[in-house]
């Protein structure tokens, strides 16, 4: 199995999609934690300046000159940069249908499940080493654009690191099973960014009047509750414990502001996220068991 791992290893680091994909993510992650960051910060300074908006921050528990409007920051960028992860793990597979090299990949591998095995370990790997950049580059954003009193504390920089690598895996392997299903790289995609960028947020934006929970329990909604669910907890956002005195619009807008609308707590949104992960993951796995590859 080790040598397995290796090769495979060699493999994507023979090709220019690893690090061709590493200037989106950290673009995306430290321009987008960057600009909410300079909006929260603004924001944080109008609510312990104006009268009713404190009365708000009170109903809600919070002091508005000790908010750490950074993990909020810090949530949306690594959030969205955990895309590109996803995008990776896509081409893990349906790739190398599309370039004909899963024939060599399957036939110097013992049995399918070794190789499988190994690419999934492989890009357990790739997924921590993008979700270590996304956390760098959004951390450096958030020095950047927010006042230092509003930093994550010690144990909520920890937290969201954490949080952000184990998003960063589960949706690169998420991505290896969507692309196995799919078998088409373009398609797999636009279907992959479509969904998680725009469907998934406007059913959860119409339908919150029926359901607050919609984006805790679909993809997107739990795979940003992961970093999204540590800001909600740290803020009181989450759907468990708003006081019920809060109108459901106010309830949307406090959870899309800690990026993590629906969410329950980040350890739900991870185990949600995983089941979603292996389920598409599985059926990959149990579709190449015996598919074609001449």
């Amino acid at each position: 199995m080790g040598n397995l791992v290796k090769a495979e290893f060699r493999k994507t680091l023979s090709l220019n999609t690893w690090w061709v994909l590493i200037i989106p993510l950290v673009l995306v992650a430290f321009w987008l934690t960057f600009a909410w960051g300079k909006i929260t910060n603004d924001f944080a300074d109008f609510l312990s300046s104006d009268s009713d908006a404190r009365q708000v921050t009170r109903l809600i528990g919070l002091d508005p000159n000790q908010v750490p409007v950074g993990l909020l920051a810090l949530a949306h960028g690594v959030n969205i940069a955990q895309l590109v992860p996803g995008l990776f793990g896509i081409f893990a597979l349906a790739g190398e249908y599309r370039s004909k090299t899963i024939t060599t990949t399957f036939l110097t591998a013992p049995n399918r499940i070794s190789a499988l095995t190994a690419k999934m370990l492989t890009y357990v790997g790739w997924g921590a080493i993008y979700g270590l950049i996304s956390f760098g580059v959004s951390a450096v954003a958030v020095m950047s654009s927010v006042d230092s009193g509003r930093w994550p504390s010690a144990g909520q920089w920890l937290a969201a690191l954490g949080g952000t690598v184990l998003a960063s895996v589960l949706v690169t392997l998420f991505g290896i099973g969507f692309g196995a299903v799919l078998r088409n790289v373009p398609l797999a995609v636009v279907l992959f960014l479509v969904w998680f960028l725009i469907v998934e947020n406007v059913l959860v934006i119409l339908l919150w009047g029926q359901t607050t929970l919609l984006g805790g329990i679909l993809p997107n909604g739990t795979a940003n509750g992961i970093v999204g669910g540590i800001a909600a907890d740290a803020f009181g956002f989450n759907s468990l414990n708003l006081p019920a005195d809060v109108t459901a619009g106010a309830q949307l807008l406090l959870q899309y502001a800690a990026a993590a609308p629906g969410v329950l707590s980040w350890w739900a949104s991870a185990l949600i996220f995983f089941a979603w992960t292996m389920l598409f993951f599985g059926l990959g796995w149990a579709g190449n068991q015996r598919r074609d590859i001449t």
